[in-house]
């Protein structure tokens, strides 16, 4: 079983997403079902490591942290292109020095940043485990490296650890 289905949520949630975007049909269940058991396959071909998650808790207020954070972003944005990019602010690059270390609270992080309208995580650099941020509109450095310093990255150690 453990051979020939090595991640079953993956599996069903790839059929499921395959049978949502291109309708209930006998031909698309079984294109689905190959395509969702290969690439289950492919993910357990790369090895990746399981996630240790210490602090379930802590999700749920990341939870609430990132949507609240992604709706002001949309408003931002939207007054940016509504009132013009030419009223004070002018997009950039941030580096912020990280302490996390785990991959996948690396990788949550990243997904959070990117999820967020107005910022890309641009590259990280391990050796110096720093993170370079492009902001669409960037004021103050400092006050970037505070929000990502103060605001995810205690919750992402308190969750992976």
């Amino acid at each position: 079983m453990t051979r020939w289905l090595p991640y079953p949520l993956l599996t069903l949630s790839l059929l499921i997403m395959w049978v949502l975007l291109n309708g209930p049909s006998p031909g698309h269940l079984i294109l689905g079902t190959v395509i969702a058991l290969g690439a289950s396959r492919i993910m357990s071909a790369l090895q990746p490591s399981k996630p240790r998650i210490r602090r379930w808790s802590s999700i749920l207020r990341l939870f609430g942290i990132v949507l609240v954070d992604i709706v002001r972003s949309n408003i931002a944005v939207a007054r940016i292109i509504l009132n013009g990019h030419n009223q004070g602010g002018t997009s950039g690059f941030v580096t912020i020095p990280l302490t996390i270390r785990d991959r996948t609270a690396l990788a949550t992080l990243a997904c959070i940043l990117t999820a967020t309208p107005g910022t890309a995580w641009v590259e990280y650099r391990s050796r110096h485990d720093t993170l370079l941020l492009h902001v669409l509109d960037l004021v103050d450095e400092q006050d970037w490296i505070e929000l990502i310093k103060g605001r995810y990255e205690p919750l992402l150690l308190e969750i992976f650890g």
